[in-house]
């Protein structure tokens, strides 16, 4: 119950997403059994999306405030939250369905709320993860990879996936990534430096290997 009440107060519009509030939209259709357990579905599902979207603005906050690991359980909370959605609407299939699937349909509304904030999660968690002492490089590529299979031009998960894949020792890949963020932003420093640094890589790796093929030859 106190997960509806606080839904209701807020569900105006999320914070990025603004239009047409939902809970309107849902107290329009009530009447029949099966429209009323919609619109009730509907306000589940949005009690569960605006859980996320306050989760994500926690980890913001502790994000600016360098509390890194602190951040990083937010975001992991608020991802939670949109797995309850994913969940409910019946595209996994392998944990239990909290709601109804029949009747418990993202709308286009949720839809854009749940990829922005998935979206804003993953690229904040790498950016925590990137200030980490031992950084685990290998989930900063899956977190980049994710973000990027939502928007294929997000510029920072193409640069931070090149940084992964570098320090991964996958040049190839890496130098594949910084060249498309290059092409986002030509003259990023950054960016630049890392191209430069992967490419250095590639010609050493490169040397080795003609160098070792002459002592077989040899």
């Amino acid at each position: 119950m106190e997960a509806k009440q606080h839904s209701i107060k807020s569900l105006k519009s999320y914070p990025e997403t603004g239009g047409r509030s939902l809970a309107a939209a849902a107290g329009g259709d009530v009447g029949g059994g099966v429209v009323g357990h919609r619109a009730g579905a509907e306000l589940e599902m949005d009690a569960k999306i605006q859980k996320a979207v306050d989760f994500k603005a926690e980890g913001h906050r502790c994000y600016k405030e360098k509390k890194f690991r602190e951040a990083i359980g937010k975001y992991h909370r608020a991802l939670l939250q949109l797995k309850g959605v994913h969940v409910a609407e019946g595209t996994t299939g392998s944990e239990v369905n909290l709601l109804n699937q029949a009747a418990a349909k993202l709308t286009e509304e949720q839809q854009r709320a749940v990829e922005s904030t998935e979206i804003e999660c993953y690229d904040s968690l790498t950016a925590c993860l990137l200030q980490s002492e031992l950084v685990n490089y290998e989930r900063v590529k899956e977190y980049c990879l994710k973000v990027l299979s939502h928007q294929q031009d997000h510029f920072k998960a193409m640069y931070r996936a090149g940084i992964a894949y570098y320090h991964l020792g996958d040049y190839e890949c890496a130098l594949r990534y910084l060249r498309d963020a290059k092409s986002r932003e030509p003259t990023d420093t950054n960016v630049l430096r890392y191209i430069q640094l992967t490419e250095m890589k590639m010609n050493k790796s490169g040397q080795r290997e003609r160098e070792s093929g002459k002592e077989v030859v040899g």
